[in-house]
C-alpha cells in the first residue's frame, strides 16, 4: 500500500507476516515495491542526542527509503512549497524520499534504528545542504 505524501515522497506499507508468538517477518523485493536497484544500504544507531537532529538535506538525484527499525522518531519533509511531519515507529513502514525534497529527522526515541536503501552510490556532489540552496536548486528545476 502506498500513501502518498507529496510527489516524490510517500509512504510504503510493506507486509508484516508472523503473529506475536513466532515474531514478525517483513521482506522486500527489488522488482516489486522498489522503484530503483539499490546501491547503497546503511544504518544509523546509537544516538546519543535523542533531542538532535539527523540531517537537514536535499539530494539532487539520489532515492532514498527510510525504514525506522526500532523505536521512533519524526520525520520532516519539504518539497520547497509544503512542509509535513511523520511520526514512524513500525519496522514494516517505510518512506520513499525522492530527489528535491528536503528532509530531517528528530525527536527520537530511546534505541532507535534506521535502515535506509538508496539509489546511488555516496557522492557529495548529490547533496544539498544549505536550505537556500535547496529552493533555488528547485525554483530553476520544477
Amino acid at each position: 500500500m502506498k500513501s502518498i505524501i507529496f510527489e516524490n515522497c510517500y509512504l510504503i506499507e510493506f507486509p508484516k507476516l508472523g503473529d506475536n508468538n513466532r515474531g514478525f517477518l517483513t521482506a522486500f523485493e527489488i522488482n516489486n515495491k522498489f522503484l530503483f536497484a539499490i546501491k547503497r544500504i546503511y544504518y544509523i544507531y546509537e544516538i546519543g542526542d535523542l533531542q538532535g537532529i539527523r540531517g537537514p538535506h536535499a539530494h539532487k538525484q539520489t532515492q532514498q527509503i527510510f525504514f525506522t527499525l526500532n523505536g521512533k522518531a519524526k520525520y520532516h519533509l519539504d518539497n520547497g512549497i509544503e512542509k509535513k511531519e511523520i511520526t514512524i515507529d513500525k519496522p514494516n513502514i517505510g518512506i520513499f524520499i525522492g530527489p528535491k525534497i528536503w528532509h530531517y529527522i528528530n525527536d527520537f526515541s530511546v534505541g532507535i534504528i534506521f535502515l535506509v536503501v538508496a539509489s546511488t552510490y555516496y557522492d557529495e556532489n548529490d547533496y544539498l545542504r544549505n536550505y537556500d540552496q535547496f529552493l533555488d536548486y528547485n525554483k530553476h528545476r520544477l
